[in-house]
């Protein structure tokens, strides 16, 4: 039995869920249409309001693929209606991100060039003003989108240019509310 995957999936009035003839779900909303094809010995029904998921067999691979097919459905179902969005902060002294013509971002984290990042279709990428947390300088990096995997990989990315130093916690891209555990260096004898 898979918790998740026995879960029900309301939908909200302004979306739209399709269930296609060769398996696949197609998911549309105000922010945009997203569709994904669920696995074959998976079942998606709809009945109410609500999306319900059935496997055919009570193989290891077929809990797994219920449960998986659940979260990805409703994921879709949020991110059409509501979006996902992640904070990344830069923290460093002189460091610096903005946004270009071609709304690709260029971040100056402490290497000899800027480095460009273009995020891909269907993700928008927004700098805010600088900001002063704990007196270091705090620039906030906001990457919104309706995929959420799309939204969490292109986070990873950008936090991959510079991660935060573990002896210098002053410096990196960090995400919101990250932790970072600060080690010690070597002391002279």
């Amino acid at each position: 039995m898979s918790r998740i995957g026995n879960l029900p999936i309301q939908i909200p009035a302004n979306v739209k869920v399709e269930l296609r003839d060769n398996g696949g779900v197609a998911v549309e909303g105000p922010k945009g249409k997203l569709d994904w094809a669920v696995p074959k010995n998976i079942k998606a029904s709809i009945t109410d309001g609500t999306i319900r998921f059935e496997r055919e067999t009570d193989g290891k691979e077929d809990k797994a693929l219920h449960g998986l097919s659940r979260s990805l459905i409703a994921n879709m179902v949020v991110g059409v209606s509501e979006g996902f969005e992640k904070k990344l902060y830069v923290v460093g002294v002189g460091y610096r991100a903005e946004i270009d013509r071609q709304n690709c971002l260029v971040l100056n984290v402490g290497y000899s060039h800027p480095v460009t990042f273009t995020p891909p279709d269907g993700v928008t990428v927004i700098v805010d003003p600088s900001e002063n947390i704990d007196g270091l300088p705090h620039i906030p990096i906001s990457i919104k989108g309706i995929d959420k995997q799309m939204v969490g990989q292109v986070a990873a990315s950008i936090r991959q240019i510079k991660k935060p130093e573990v002896y210098k916690p002053s410096k990196g891209i960090r995400y919101e509310g990250e932790q970072v555990r600060n080690k010690e260096g070597k002391t002279a004898v």
